[in-house]
Parts: C-alpha cells; sequence; structure tokens
C-alpha cells in the first residue's frame, strides 16, 4: 500500500469532515479523556482496511493506540472483535467515521470479491477486477480486491493495452489497432482486445491479441469462443458477471472473469467502534 497515497487520502477525508474542528467532542468531551474502544463486527465477512483506519488516529494523535486482533485478509463472524482502539478520546471521536467508512467499505469490497471466489472454486478461472473504482480509492479498493482472493486487472490507463469498441471505431478496425499498440509500446505490456462477435475473434486472433475480452457474450457463446481460441490467448469473460452464474461462466474455459461491481456496487461491511 502507498503510504503516502494514504496519509493524502486520509488528509483530505479529514478536512472534509472536520473543516473547522469537530464541535461535538471539543465542546462536550474534557481534554485529556482517555477512552478504549472496540471496532466490533456486526456480520461475517472478510477484513480490509486495518492499515488505513490506524493511519487515521495516528494522523490525529500521538496519544492514540490501535491494536489489531484480525488482520487485513482474515474472515471474521458476526460479535468477533477486529481492533482495540485506546487513548485520547477526541482524537478517537474525530476520526471514528473516516475509520469506520474506510473499514467498512474495504471490508465489503472483499467480502464480496471472496464471496466470488468461492463461487469458481476448483475451475482454474480467476476473479479479476475492473477499473470501475471510487475516484481516488482505486489503490485501496484493488488492494481490497487482493484481500478477498482476487486478482486485480490493470491498474490504470498506463499498465497495458485494452482495445475497446470505440478504440476499434477510432482506428479503423482491430487489425490496424492491434499493429499500431504492437509497433508502439514495450514487449512487456500485454495487448487485449474487447470482442463481442465471433468474427472479431477471428481478427483479434488473427493480429495477434495476448487477451481476448468476450464481452457480453451468452455462455454458449463463450464456451465457444474458448474452444476457437485454443489455448492461443488468454480469455476474459466480462460485461455484467455480478449478475450471472459465476460457475456456469467459469466452466465455459475462460481464464479470467472482470466484474465491476466488486468495485462500484459494493455494500458496506456492518462494523462499529462501540467505547467500553
Amino acid at each position: 500500500m502507498n503510504d503516502l497515497m494514504l496519509t493524502s487520502l486520509i488528509d483530505r477525508a479529514l478536512s472534509e469532515d472536520a473543516p473547522g474542528g469537530d464541535v461535538t467532542t471539543l465542546s462536550t468531551v474534557p481534554e485529556g479523556t482517555v477512552v478504549t474502544g472496540r471496532f466490533l463486527a456486526k456480520e461475517d465477512g472478510v477484513l480490509c482496511g486495518m492499515d488505513a483506519a490506524a493511519a487515521v488516529f495516528a494522523r490525529l494523535s500521538d496519544a492514540v493506540s490501535f491494536d489489531r486482533k484480525k488482520n487485513d485478509g482474515d474472515a471474521f463472524v458476526k460479535g468477533d472483535v477486529l481492533a482495540v482502539v485506546e487513548g485520547d478520546a477526541r482524537a478517537i471521536l474525530t476520526g471514528e467515521r473516516v475509520a469506520l467508512n474506510l473499514m467498512q467499505h474495504l471490508s465489503g469490497v472483499a467480502s464480496q470479491t471472496a464471496a466470488a471466489v468461492r463461487r469458481i472454486a476448483g475451475t482454474g478461472a480467476k476473479i479479476v477486477d475492473t477499473r470501475k473504482t471510487t475516484p481516488g480509492l482505486r489503490f485501496l479498493e484493488k488492494y481490497a480486491v487482493r484481500c478477498g482472493g482476487g486478482t486485480n486487472h490493470r491498474f490504470g490507463l498506463s499498465d497495458g493495452v485494452l482495445i475497446k469498441d470505440n478504440h476499434i471505431a477510432a482506428a479503423g478496425g482491430i487489425r490496424p489497432a492491434v499493429e499500431r499498440a504492437r509497433a508502439a509500446v514495450p514487449h512487456t505490456l500485454k495487448i487485449e482486445v474487447e470482442v463481442e462477435r465471433f468474427d472479431q475473434l477471428a481478427e483479434a486472433l488473427d493480429a495477434g491479441a495476448d487477451i481476448i475480452m468476450l464481452d457480453n457474450m451468452t455462455v454458449p457463446d463463450m464456451k465457444k469462443a474458448v474452444e476457437i481460441v485454443a489455448g492461443r490467448a488468454l480469455t476474459e469473460a466480462s460485461g455484467n458477471m455480478g449478475e450471472k452464474d459465476l460457475r456456469e461462466v467459469a466452466l465455459t474455459g475462460v481464464d479470467l472473469i472482470s466484474i465491476g461491481a466488486l468495485t462500484h456496487s459494493v455494500r458496506a461491511a456492518d462494523i462499529s467502534l462501540k467505547f467500553q
């Protein structure tokens, strides 16, 4: 995890939440008050966001300790104590919501990813994320996907060539798009092409694409496409995968299943902070 990016994110979040200070806490809690609080799981899930939560309190005060009872990537059940925070009450109360927002959201991503990974267990396919992330939170959300047992797709536009429908239209076809990309980028970058039809699949294979994205294909068509590719490229199933039977998709033989809903439509995990 990038410490500089995390610090910058936390500073922005705290400034957003308390631009003029936490007036409730400052007016009701005496300076020097010490408290102990427990982060409690109110449902089952997979944990993520402990480093982020700890960093929130560290940013507010040196007089706060954060004792992890579980680590990122650990499964938890309802009633588990995930962490204990102790120290300056004012700092803990001011950072409570930001810490919980991050922990709940990231644990939601990890939990949803873990559920998808379980559904395809034993098939050989991998669950991967997309760039459909919350602006500014991509580095944390992709980390949460890994905590849930998933795999990261490219982090951003600089990390690989993914030729989609609009690129194909603007470039004048799949072949010219692939040929230009091959001539322009280093040999270390993979070239992926999105296809919707079998004629596009044939063109992408003939052009030498490294990865074929099967976009919004039916399960029978995905199976046929995998047979046509026959190992000449990696295959990725994409397009509303969060709404489909993932095991059925995985059994077509695709290598990857990309799910935007892992990050763009996740429900926050139910976690609370309670003072003793």
